[in-house]
């Protein structure tokens, strides 16, 4: 058994994300992972674990403990401690942010009611991109992570914790050998399997490096080359640029028969403008104060959303 503990540039509360079911997967309860942990399994550079991370609730000092059955070399801790940087995002110094945008005239109220708030993404951007495609275009969120979950079951590693049966994601040398029809049989369309089991076979070959795009490219080059992805379209390419372990992104315009479509539009309109006429420097000059923490700002902007359509469901 291994525990430690990973350290979280302030501030940070982790307790918000419980609240944005987005971010967790088909076997976790928010409402019982503040008093039980956050289990997940968590791949290393050889093989996969389970976790357990318990938060110390202090957002102006952060901490996660971690725990596992399992014994770790050093090495393994170290490995472990940069994926679960990119989960919680403990890396991140958001404090040039709320100086920056404590004005703002949209993002104020938002920053103040979730300070310390940070994103939640998966272990890394082939999860994120597996998951976003099996999801995709699917309103009832409980069945759609149930259909991501089905894929991990059917072809990923098989661990044990507490006397059940969790699967990890699946890797790209394990989903490369699947046949898409059988994925339709767990509930993706043919489709999707088609995108999921190229996107692997792709990687392996070489002909995809979703290393680079997730660690070293500029938002607009992870833009153009994450659209080429089969199945990621202008929506899905701006929402998994979020996931990454960095602060910037771009919002592309998207028109459709001259309509402005996704994060762009929401972002217009929340300003009070017309996302079909606005210019860039328009658009620019509304989100002046994003510089540098565009992914950041649409976060806040997105949990803020979730929990109001949260508490109008139970009023």
């Amino acid at each position: 058994m291994s525990s430690w503990t990973l350290r979280s540039v302030p501030p940070h509360d982790w307790f918000i994300c419980l609240d944005v079911d987005p971010y967790f997967d088909h076997e976790h309860n928010p409402e019982t992972i503040f008093e039980e942990g956050f289990t997940r399994p968590l791949p290393l550079r050889e093989r996969d674990i389970i976790i357990t991370v318990f938060f110390n609730g202090d957002s102006d000092s952060p901490e996660f403990h971690i725990e596992t059955t399992e014994d770790l070399s050093k090495d393994e801790i170290v490995q472990a401690n940069s994926v679960l940087a990119r989960i919680f995002g403990s890396g991140m110094d958001l404090r040039p942010f709320y100086d920056q945008a404590g004005k703002d005239p949209v993002l104020s109220p938002m920053i103040t009611e979730f300070y310390g708030l940070k994103r939640m993404s998966r272990a890394n951007l082939f999860e994120d991109i597996m998951n976003r495609i099996i999801q995709m275009q699917l309103s009832h969120k409980p069945t759609a992570k149930k259909m991501a979950f089905k894929v991990r079951e059917t072809y990923g590693t098989h661990l044990h914790h507490n006397g059940k049966t969790l699967p990890a994601w699946p890797r790209p040398f394990q989903l490369a050998k699947a046949d898409p029809a059988q994925i339709r049989k767990l509930g993706p369309t043919l489709k999707k399997g088609e995108y999921l089991v190229g996107l692997a076979q792709d990687m392996l070959a070489g002909e995809t490096d979703l290393d680079f795009l997730d660690q070293d490219a500029s938002p607009a080059e992870f833009y153009d080359l994450i659209s080429g992805i089969k199945g990621i379209g202008p929506t899905s390419a701006q929402d998994l640029m979020l996931f990454r372990e960095r602060t910037d992104a771009i919002f592309p315009s998207n028109k459709q028969k001259n309509e402005e479509k996704g994060l762009r539009k929401w972002i217009i309109m929340s300003y009070g403008g017309d996302p079909d006429s606005t210019t860039e420097n328009e658009f620019q000059e509304m989100i002046k104060n994003w510089k540098g923490y565009e992914a950041v700002a649409i976060e806040f902007m997105f949990v803020n959303w979730i929990v109001g359509h949260k508490k109008k469901k139970q009023s």
